[in-house]
């Protein structure tokens, strides 16, 4: 038994914890929880613990069913505002493991390893930081009927008397307990909408952030009686939820994206990476914006009186917030990092972070140049400026993402044959179930006729 475990199961005697819970998520970023009992721990330590994978989203069939949860004891962490008479309870994410102890082809967080391994081959670290957007909710019947924003406010204003207020404080309370690191949290431009920042961390470690982040989010948001979505578009006259993602590389401590003798202050391997995330930028999409409602964020076209800043278009810029890949001012060299702007918040993190780290690597080993830069509002150009500029559109709605990603290599060899395939039957079926149904808008439009 290795220090950290030690650590682990000293820890649940001290604290007198009676409840641990080993989570993993499925392919869709879903996440899965099994609670066991302390005295149980150390032998899952030893010999993990066995699950059905057929039952779970993407994992196995039937005829190959059996999976293994092995707990990470490095991700060990005590949540103490979820006590009570119960007492404290604890969380671990878990590794899957086939019976014979080799990794899970289809677990989320193993796809990412490998991504970060062959980035550790070239000697880079991958960083990632990323800004959460949210709704808080009235809580209401779930019957697909509009929801009730809980406030009025826009964006950074301070509501006094409002829930969310209160609510960001006492969120991020939580996190800062659990040891999740928050920059900023603020009141977005939507009524209702709220917005928290992490800190830049490993990308392993923030996808463990960020889905752990959801966990807490909806509990506190429960506590307060009010109901907190990650649902990219809730409303189809405001702005939808994003979670722009600041990407960085660096070889031990020296950020490899700053060149402080460029004009842009980019070193030749930011700009290849930049290149790589916009040459791949239609065939990746589906993964970062994987649901149907992800593409009405994308292309709001209910909004046409306002500025919108969803980056529907392939290209980058410095202060451009329309763009794709934004390139944020910044003072220290190794504050030097990109901003991809397509993420939502619904999207599996692990998966995510892996294609993003594959398309900048690849740009990296194919040494792709960078296109000039967009520093113009890109939705405010016409079409045919567009393309005289060759700024190409993002898929328009998940049907086109899913066809883009079937033909591109890239993409499969990042997720693996395995999650690939099964993230593309999953994603059509989605598609067809949608196609299919009648919506509340055709009744309404066309029953009179």
């Amino acid at each position: 038994m290795d220090r950290q475990q030690e650590f682990v199961l000293r820890t649940l005697e001290e604290r007198d914890i009676r409840f641990v819970r080993l989570w993993f998520t499925d392919v869709l970023g879903t996440l899965k929880s099994v609670s066991v009992a302390p005295a149980e721990l150390e032998a899952a330590f030893e010999e993990g613990i066995g699950f059905d994978g057929s039952a779970i989203e993407g994992f196995a069939r039937v005829f190959e069913s059996d999976m293994v949860a092995m707990p990470d004891p490095t991700t060990f962490q005590v949540f103490p505002f979820e006590g009570g008479v119960s007492g404290e309870s604890a969380r671990m994410f878990c590794d899957i493991l086939l019976p014979d102890g080799g990794p899970s082809w289809a677990d989320p967080r193993h796809v990412l390893r490998r991504a970060l391994s062959k980035a550790a081959e070239k000697g880079f670290t991958f960083y990632t930081h990323p800004e959460i957007e949210f709704f808080l909710l009235e809580n209401g019947p779930q019957d697909g009927s509009v929801p009730t924003p809980v406030d009025t406010g826009g964006y950074f204003e301070h509501t006094t008397h409002a829930v969310a207020r209160d609510f960001r404080r006492q969120g991020v309370l939580a996190l800062e307990r659990i040891g999740i690191s928050v920059e900023f949290s603020h009141h977005e431009v939507a009524p209702g909408q709220q917005e928290i920042d992490l800190r830049y961390a490993d990308a392993l470690t923030t996808a463990d952030n960020i889905m752990t982040f959801r966990h807490v989010v909806k509990e506190v948001a429960l506590s307060t009686g009010v109901q907190a979505s990650f649902m990219p578009k809730p409303f189809t006259d405001q702005p939808g939820s994003g979670m722009h993602t600041h990407l960085s590389l660096f070889e031990g401590e020296r950020n490899a994206f700053h060149d402080g003798g460029d004009p842009m202050k980019l070193s030749k391997v930011a700009k290849s990476f930049i290149a790589g995330l916009l040459v791949h930028a239609r065939e990746y999409t589906a993964v970062t914006n994987q649901w149907v409602n992800s593409y009405k964020r994308l292309f709001p076209q209910a909004l046409p009186d306002r500025i919108t800043e969803s980056p529907a278009y392939v290209c980058w810029g410095h202060l451009n917030r329309s763009a794709l890949v934004r390139v944020p001012a910044y003072g220290k060299p190794n504050s030097a990092r990109v901003e991809v702007r397509s993420l939502d918040s619904a999207t599996n993190p692990y998966l995510a972070f892996a294609v993003l780290l594959g398309a900048g690597l690849k740009g990296i080993e194919e040494g792709y140049e960078l296109p000039p830069g967009a520093e113009d509002d890109v939705w405010s150009l016409s079409s045919a400026e567009r393309r005289a500029m060759g700024y190409e559109a993002l898929p328009e709605n998940l049907a086109e993402a899913i066809d883009v990603m079937a033909e591109s290599e890239l993409v499969a060899e990042v997720l693996g044959e395995h999650v690939f395939d099964f993230f593309l039957r999953n994603k059509r079926a989605e598609w067809e179930q949608y196609r299919r149904e009648v919506t509340p808008y055709e009744r309404q439009r066309y029953l009179a006729l």
